[in-house]
């Protein structure tokens, strides 16, 4: 029997952490994984890790001419993008006191417009051949917002809102639009936290409830589920609650947040 050819899969920010468990988990499962990153040796020792069944892709999602090559590059190796995982992200501490537009505009460069730069290169493909699947890594830190992650969160928050506002639009052109939020998962993010993180999850597991997530109909992916509940919840009480809660989380000390940039493209 023939074994069945499984569609394309592109995976934005695949060098490491969340994207490249999962590019690891959809090789495994029979899909040709095309990964992008912006550093190259990264890629490479991912594709030697899934034995040749990763197609490394260098390029930097806040460039969108290096993206659009990417595709062409894609498509023209491995045949056209049938599902896109945008998981590209950065994070950075901010207490109030040193909220600046200069160290705001570098989330949002590569969290949110990165983002857009990766839908404008896949998806005017997706909508010749009327189908797709598209799934844009957020965070549970957009549901509410979090002391220190003013910015971070905001920049999850409009992706949230973006994938809400594109799902009914580009279903009508068979293409399907997911939403996912992950909480902490074990990666160089969160390696650079010095708080708690609750229901801390492995790569792997993670990338296990993302694949089984891709597989379904569900608008949203989240994981671990007892932690978005709880921010579910608290996103549902009344203000003097919610940020009576928050106020708790707030540091004692200000964090330093030189210490605590790192950048998953």
């Amino acid at each position: 029997m023939t074994q069945e050819i499984k569609e394309v899969v592109w995976i934005t920010g695949a060098s490491s952490g969340i994207g490249r468990a999962l590019a690891l988990r959809m090789a495994k499962a029979g899909y040709r994984v095309a990964a992008t990153a912006r550093r190259q040796g990264e890629l490479e020792a991912l594709a030697r890790e899934a034995d040749g069944h990763v197609t490394p892709v260098a390029a930097d999602t806040t460039d969108a001419a290096s993206l659009q090559a990417a595709v062409t590059r894609i498509e023209e190796t491995l045949g056209p993008i049938g599902i896109a995982v945008f998981c590209a992200g950065t994070y950075q501490a901010l207490m109030g006191a040193e909220l600046t537009a200069a160290k705001a505009r570098p989330l949002f460069e590569l969290n949110f417009m990165g983002t857009v730069n990766s839908l404008e290169a896949v998806l005017p493909g997706m909508l010749r051949r009327g189908k797709g699947r598209i799934a844009m890594v957020a965070s549970l830190a957009g549901y509410f917002g979090l002391p220190t992650s003013a910015v971070y969160g905001a920049s999850k928050a409009a992706l949230i809102n973006m994938a809400e506002a594109l799902r009914p639009d580009l279903a009508r052109s068979g293409i399907a639009v997911q939403i996912v939020n992950p909480g902490f998962v074990k990666t160089p993010l969160t390696d650079k936290n010095e708080f708690p993180m609750p229901f801390l999850m492995d790569p792997a597991d993670a990338a296990e409830a993302f694949y089984r997530g891709l597989h379904s109909d569900r608008f949203e992916i989240t994981f671990p589920r007892r932690f978005s509940l709880f921010l579910r919840v608290l996103q549902m009480l009344p203000y003097r609650l919610s940020l009576a809660l928050t106020r708790l989380t707030v540091p004692k000390e200000k964090p330093d947040s030189a210490t605590r940039v790192s950048r998953v493209a």
